[in-house]
């Protein structure tokens, strides 16, 4: 896992959104397409922004997969993925493969039929954050690092579900869903990249944990540690909590190539 800590938040993810260019650019070049994971949530409105508004990408050859869907959510609630990656990714920019995890309507069939879609072939790179509580996906502490399914039903644990109060998608504890749909550990691991884009001071415990602590389903996102191909993109907040030596050189430009 290599880390790397901009400046600001707009700069980490213009880097971040950089790097995920060239990963789906270099994919399309040696295969023909491109398999893509993306990620939802507050933390990653600015990376999408600015990978959407990169120039150079067919994105009609771009095949995508979605990391995690809550179970019982109306696919127009505020708080659904399904809505998010339509509206910040999909129809931004023009991506005709893609499957969504509808998790109203028989949530284990739907969890196999994606899954099948997604082990079909390689994940050329997954873009995911890091939780409060050290979550990767929907994987609460302690997470299933053994199974190889693709998608499991998780039951979803009282620090994650305030976290998702506390960004504004919902009112009250008592109205986030208790179970969601998402991606195994296993199944992350396989993508050839990872792209981890995680700001916020309120994820600086969890990323010190996962960067700095053993490997541990405990600490979910721990895991990335033991996967080369992972790069983290931090900002000064969100790596506030990591050693000097960790956290190394605050970068100014999002310049990698």
């Amino acid at each position: 896992m290599r880390l790397r800590t901009y400046v600001d938040r707009a700069t980490m993810s213009r880097a971040a959104a950089q790097a995920a260019a060239h990963a789906i650019v270099n994919a399309i070049t040696q295969r023909g397409t491109a398999r893509i994971v993306a990620a939802t949530g507050t933390s990653q409105l600015d990376f999408l922004e600015a990978l959407t508004g990169f120039p150079g990408i067919d994105w009609t050859r771009v095949e995508m997969f979605h990391l995690d869907e809550y179970i019982g959510l109306p696919g127009d609630h505020p708080a659904s993925f399904r809505k998010y990656l339509l509206e910040h990714l999909i129809h931004k920019a023009g991506i005709p493969r893609y499957h969504l995890l509808d998790g109203e309507h028989d949530p284990a069939g739907v969890a196999a039929r994606v899954g099948r879609e997604l082990d079909a072939a390689p994940v050329d790179v997954a873009f995911v954050g890091i939780g409060e509580n050290a979550h990767l996906a929907f994987n609460d502490p302690p997470a299933d690092f053994i199974t190889e399914r693709p998608y499991l039903i998780v039951t979803l644990d009282q620090a994650c579900r305030r976290q998702q109060v506390a960004e504004g998608w919902f009112r009250s504890v008592a109205d986030v869903p208790r179970q969601a749909i998402s991606m195994s550990v296993r199944q992350i691991l396989k993508a050839r990249q990872i792209i981890c884009v995680v700001p916020d001071g309120r994820k600086a415990e969890a990323v010190c944990g996962c960067v700095e602590g053993v490997v541990s389903p405990k600490v979910p996102a721990s895991i990335l540690q033991t996967h080369t191909g992972t790069t983290l993109y931090l900002d000064p907040d969100s790596a506030a909590q990591l050693s000097p030596a960790t956290r190394g050189e605050i970068l100014e430009s999002d310049t990698q190539w």
